[in-house]
């Protein structure tokens, strides 16, 4: 689990389904400032370069679908610290600013592979020295005697330094009360981004009602977190997108029939389901299940020689068996 990363949930460009609520505001003093001293890094040679690799993080970002407003934040972010460069080759003081996020929204939606480009860029503009992310669950970070959770959580801290602590459903460290020791993992984290302020971010990621809730169990919790974002579900223009894109990603294509047949269980599929929908991640699942459905019927099939290339790469209605549930 310590260290895992989460692939792209698709590419392309398009629109979210949804208004997408980006707060962005400035420390309060004497709270804490991550990532960003009073006097910045070392500027790079020339604001040029700077922006060219910039460019770098703006192909990946333009590759998602939907998040078009998480990706303008991205950007302030950017235009933040290039701006902070240049008042520091003018003299200028830049004041510190705090960038530890919340990031809210269902599973599937592009949080941790937003997360994982931030930390590149951060890393680009000097910021962190590592960039690299370290995603952990409350197993990770909660022992099972006093004092186990103080040291599991430490370690993990220390091995983000210079990076991004991506917590996922964060929310589930406050679940066990006050006798919990998810409390003490709090604890932990809230001391380590006073005695590591400018050497990691740390994220905290889950559904979005359930994060209200965890941060108003701690009064001090909400201002240490001043970037919060939204990630809406996607619409179903938007996961038949990804669907194309993931099996292309693995050279199949989608005949109309079976676009026709993913669209119609999706819709009812969002429409119907009781619990959160895992979007991106629930269209993945769909579309490996079809891969292993079509390996079987060439198989099947074929029993005396081998398709051709195309009947290879063509995932076709049968392939989908769907009846309301994934299977």
């Amino acid at each position: 689990m310590n260290g895992r990363v989460t692939a792209a949930n698709g590419r392309s460009e398009g629109r979210p389904s949804r208004q997408i609520n980006v707060v962005l505001r400035s420390a309060e003093p004497p709270l804490i400032s991550s990532a960003v001293p009073e006097r910045e890094p070392s500027p790079s040679p020339n604001p040029v370069s700077q922006h060219s690799l910039f460019q770098e993080i703006q192909k990946e970002l333009d590759q998602l679908v939907g998040l078009d407003q998480i990706k303008e934040l991205v950007f302030e972010i950017y235009a933040l610290l290039q701006v902070a460069q240049m008042r520091s080759e003018a003299g200028l003081l830049s004041g510190g600013h705090v960038f530890h996020m919340i990031f809210k929204g269902n599973p599937g939606t592009g949080k941790t592979t937003v997360a994982r480009i931030i930390a590149k860029l951060f890393q680009k503009m000097g910021v962190l020295n590592k960039g690299h992310l370290v995603e952990v669950e409350r197993a990770d970070l909660v022992g099972e005697y006093i004092g186990h959770t103080a040291q599991k959580t430490r370690d993990l801290v220390k091995k983000a330094l210079g990076g991004i602590l991506f917590i996922d459903e964060a929310y589930s460290l406050a679940r066990g009360g006050e006798k919990d020791f998810g409390k003490e993992a709090i604890d932990t984290l809230v001391k380590a981004m006073e005695d590591h302020k400018n050497q990691f971010v740390l994220i905290l990621a889950g559904y979005s009602d359930e994060i209200d809730y965890f941060m108003s169990t701690n009064p001090g919790l909400h201002s240490r977190f001043p970037i919060q974002m939204e990630f809406p579900d996607y619409n179903l223009d938007q996961l038949i997108q990804i669907s194309e894109l993931m099996a292309k990603e693995r050279d199949y294509i989608l005949m109309p029939q079976s676009l026709g047949k993913l669209k119609e269980h999706l819709q009812n599929e969002k429409e119907q389901r009781l619990h959160a929908f895992s979007n991106a991640r629930y269209v993945r699942n769909l579309i490996e299940k079809s891969i292993r459905n079509q390996s079987v019927r060439l198989l099947n099939q074929y029993v005396t020689g081998n398709p051709g290339k195309l009947e290879l790469m063509t995932l076709r209605p049968e392939d989908f068996k769907l009846n309301g549930k994934l299977q």
